[in-house]
């Protein structure tokens, strides 16, 4: 794979040499093990479809607050409010499901199946997912914690710093908001602010069942301190997650106000599909990202429909990913070495 990405540690190796069926399997992002162990019992212990995998797994860490960037009481926005992000896609039928931006209900990857399997709709968002999340039975719920309330404070605290504006008075680098546009007379470089951190840790998954039948999905609740409304990758099909039946999946984590803009969770599946190994697939769809934004975060992971997997990633110190297969049997976790492209 290409070294100026991320050069993975030879577990991988070890893993490719392996004759065993590697199916049913499922590998997801960060070393949210109790997620992937999760997956794992409905796939092989169970016997369920990847969709129910991914809901179930996913669903873990909304309950756990993975990182506390999953599910509720996590990454407050400027008005210290929680908000969520989910999708949910089916490999065999290509249907989609997703809700972003949505208020007072915990259980966001659920919702999002909800939308694929009662609507002819992809994405709903902020009061309209919510709403339609009440109609089909989850309980209205407050999302803010202590913690949460604490996050926000301390941030209001320390001037609103960081933040997400740029080119706006009062000059967003010293004051909170309200903020009002002013014209610039020159592109402002992105990433030249210091941004939020531990924002990035979205949980995304790839899962095959018994009868190879795939799936993905992600979940997270944002960016911490975001601006009331925005909506980051993790719900965009093709960026947060994509599965082609023929070919395999992919879920991306990292910086997804740039990862939208090149759905790279889409272009891995793209680039298996021309011959390349879910690594090298991964680390290709990062490499064009930062010909453009070269100080951006993030990485991805990816399985083949046979199980091959593998997984890249650009800026982090390093990155980790969980995986199991029959040959696994447990869930386990994989370092890549991240190196930032100069």
């Amino acid at each position: 794979m290409n070294d100026e990405i991320g050069k993975e540690v030879p577990l991988w190796e070890q893993q490719w040499s392996s004759t065993k069926s590697m199916l049913p399997a499922v590998i997801n992002t960060w070393a949210f093990t109790n997620a992937t162990n999760r997956a794992w019992e409905v796939l092989y212990k169970n016997g369920k479809s990847a969709l129910d995998a991914v809901e179930q797994g996913c669903s873990v860490c909304e309950n756990e607050q993975c990182d506390g960037t999953v599910g509720f009481g996590g990454s407050p926005d400027e008005n210290g409010e929680t908000t969520l992000d989910a999708m949910i896609m089916d490999g065999p039928t290509h249907r989609c499901g997703a809700v972003a931006s949505m208020k007072n209900i915990k259980s966001a990857i659920s919702v999002a199946r909800k939308v694929m399997e009662h609507t002819d709709h992809t994405l709903l968002v902020g009061e309209g997912a919510t709403q339609f999340a009440v109609e089909m039975g989850f309980p209205y719920e407050n999302l803010t914690t202590n913690e949460s309330s604490e996050i926000w404070q301390e941030w209001k605290n320390r001037n609103c710093q960081p933040n997400f504006w740029m080119n706006v008075l009062p000059i967003p680098e010293r004051s909170c908001g309200p903020y009002t546009p002013y014209e610039v007379q020159k592109e402002t470089e992105f990433g030249t602010k210091d941004e939020p951190k531990k924002s990035h840790d979205t949980i995304g998954m790839v899962a095959i069942d018994v009868d190879g039948k795939m799936a993905s999905g992600t979940s997270t609740n944002g960016a911490r301190h975001k601006i009331p409304g925005r909506v980051g990758d993790a719900p965009i099909i093709g960026s947060g997650s994509y599965v082609d039946q023929e070919i395999g999946g992919a879920a991306a984590t990292g910086d997804g106000d740039v990862l939208m803009r090149f759905l790279p969770s889409f272009a891995t599946v793209e680039h298996m599909r021309s011959g390349m190994t879910p690594s090298t697939a991964a680390a290709y769809s990062l490499k064009r990202i930062a010909n453009y934004y070269p100080r951006f975060e993030g990485a991805v992971v990816a399985m083949r429909k046979n199980g091959e997997f593998g997984a890249a990633c650009h800026g982090f110190k390093n990155f980790t990913y969980a995986v199991s297969n029959p040959d696994l049997e447990q869930p386990r976790v994989f370092f890549v070495d991240c190196v930032l492209t100069e």
